[in-house]
């Protein structure tokens, strides 16, 4: 049996043009990331609102709006109260090389900007650094798909229903938020959460992991997946 192979990030991948964006996904995939292709501004936004990407690639010219519009719609985002994150990063690929064109795009929230046609392994270095910079960096309000964590005030909801934690439930879920996606070690998440310095045979890990389970989904189907054998991730797939 192959081991499991984890994700560096997902990377929504937003461009009408087929084989440009089955080629971007292909080479994002080869490199471990995952990638999330996007034909239209509307599919862009739906996956950026429910897949808690870490990047967007951002086409300008879309067949049913502007990418602009997507940048500003983002941008214009509130945190924990919209679906979508203000501070998602984002890179530019567009046709339009003058320096007029470079400035709108940056000066709208864009976070790279990068003149088609381009290479692939020059696009591969900005998405790594833009993604190495920002890591860490999500110290406000997180919202991944209905469920809204604020760090801060320690309020969480799903949906409209506001759900009560203790404090090391709270500590688990905004560990796993982090990096939603990502498979966490037990190990790891009994480290930085608990701070035990070894495993063990302790079932706490396991025991709180259940709770809020069923805190946030009473039907236990949407959040806090196991992974048989390593760990846990907030979301599946």
């Amino acid at each position: 049996m192959l081991p499991e192979t984890l994700d560096l990030a997902t990377v929504v991948v937003c461009e009408d043009d087929d084989p440009t964006r089955e080629l971007l996904c292909d080479h994002l995939s080869a490199d471990g990331y995952k990638s999330l292709p996007a034909p239209s501004a509307s599919d862009a936004l739906r996956m950026c609102g429910y897949n808690a990407p870490d990047l967007l690639l951002l086409d300008l010219m879309l067949p049913d709006a502007a990418g602009m519009d997507v940048l500003r719609q983002i941008r214009s985002a509130e945190g924990a109260t919209d679906r979508l994150d203000p501070d998602l990063p984002v890179i530019v690929l567009s046709g339009r090389s003058s320096d007029t064109d470079r400035v709108r795009g940056l000066s709208e929230g864009a976070d790279d900007y990068l003149v088609k046609p381009f290479h692939y392994p020059e696009l591969a270095c900005r998405v790594a650094n833009l993604l190495r910079r920002r890591s860490g960096a999500r110290s406000g309000p997180l919202r991944v798909g209905e469920l809204a964590i604020d760090p801060v005030t320690r309020r969480v909801k799903v949906g409209e229903r506001d759900v009560d934690l203790a404090n090391k439930e709270f500590a688990l879920l905004a560990a796993l938020a982090a990096e939603p996606h990502r498979v966490f070690t037990k190990e790891e998440l009994l480290r930085d959460v608990w701070g035990f310095q070894s495993m063990g045979r302790t079932r706490t890990l396991d025991s709180h992991a259940s709770r809020l389970r069923r805190k946030l989904d009473p039907d236990g189907a949407r959040y806090v997946f196991n992974c048989w054998g390593v760990g846990y991730r907030l979301i599946g797939g």
